[in-house]
């Protein structure tokens, strides 16, 4: 581990039972996008951390990239799936530290299914 790094997991429930994330959905290190705009939502519960998301990337050009600060348990599984059934690309979710995650999500041009 380098130092900095945070080894942490958080266990996300899905229809298969539990799922481990972390340190990251990528599975290590990545070629990350450059961050267009960041989102503190630290202090937010669910569904707030959602609808919060939701209200940013409706705010921002196609292709952008968000990245949303959330320290509330569930919503380390909450909202990167609820963006992703709303079709956004979720890029990682990974721990920043002991109690914050990063949520890293491009936004998406709306397809209607």
């Amino acid at each position: 581990m380098l130092e900095g790094e945070v080894n942490v997991a958080h266990r996300c429930e899905n229809q298969d039972g539990f799922q481990e994330v972390g340190p990251g959905i990528t599975g290590g290190k990545t070629l990350r996008p450059p961050i267009d705009r960041e989102l503190n939502l630290k202090g937010k519960v669910c569904p707030y951390t959602f609808v919060e998301s939701m209200l940013a990337l409706e705010e921002m050009k196609i292709g952008e990239v968000l990245r949303v600060i959330v320290d509330h348990p569930p919503a380390v599984c909450d909202v990167p799936k609820s963006l992703r059934n709303e079709g956004y690309e979720i890029l990682d979710v990974s721990p920043m530290n002991g109690t914050d995650w990063a949520i890293v999500v491009r936004n998406t041009e709306f397809k209607e299914g």
